[in-house]
């Protein structure tokens, strides 16, 4: 699965299954092969059952739930805070039991808003290797030093959140050297790996995403 992932101590990641639009049931099912532990956001609980998919624990203020039967192996929490969206609560929540590495499915598509402000949780929580998927694209938060293998032409963009400063890269088709990036300013989306081999990406502060897509 993720090449972005280091199962550290035995501990595999976690998976959060969103309110945005469903991916592919096919990834879905993968994803969780590979990570055993599952939270689900309230707003997706029976889409998820209607799956017949059994999460950990569903979280949120429920009030999409208007009445579901409880079932026995399932926690339930339910928190009422409006100051953290219920991405935001199922991500401490997991970082609380230790997870240091979490995907994230169903977080794009369908509201805009939701989309655009579960991107910039990446951001909030960059101290947590948090990787969102759908079925064309993967989006994580890069660290100072990252290097992996790409295919020529793999579409690859950087997006910083809200900036960031002191960016190298090698390998891509638009390479950047020491170079800055602000959000609503410049971004360096639609790269690509200029020949296949290693991708070398640093920068020295803010936050930067990368996203790898396919069409």
């Amino acid at each position: 699965m993720s090449s972005h992932h280091f199962v550290k101590e035995g501990q595999e990641p976690a998976l959060i299954i969103a309110n945005g639009a469903m991916c592919s049931y096919d990834m879905l099912t993968s994803l969780m092969e590979w990570c055993p532990y599952i939270v689900v956001l309230d707003g997706a609980y029976q889409r998820v059952i209607d799956l017949q998919i059994t999460p950990d624990v569903v979280i949120g203020d429920f009030d999409s739930i208007q009445s579901f039967e409880k079932k026995l192996n399932i926690e339930y929490l339910k928190m009422d805070s409006q100051e953290d969206t219920d991405l935001e609560k199922a991500i401490v929540f997991l970082v609380n039991k230790g997870y240091n590495d979490i995907n994230v499915v169903w977080a794009t598509g369908n509201r805009l808003d939701h989309t655009i402000n579960n991107f910039a949780t990446l951001a909030k929580h960059s101290n947590t290797r948090i990787v969102l998927y759908d079925d064309h694209s993967k989006a994580f938060v890069l660290p100072k030093k990252y290097a992996k293998h790409y295919n020529k032409h793999d579409a690859l963009s950087l997006v910083p959140i809200h900036s960031s400063s002191g960016i190298h890269t090698t390998n891509l088709t638009y390479n950047l050297t020491n170079e800055s990036l602000t959000f609503g300013q410049r971004s360096g989306t639609s790269n690509s790996a200029l020949k296949s081999g290693i991708v070398e990406i640093t920068y020295e502060d803010g936050v930067l995403v990368l996203i790898e897509s396919k069409d």
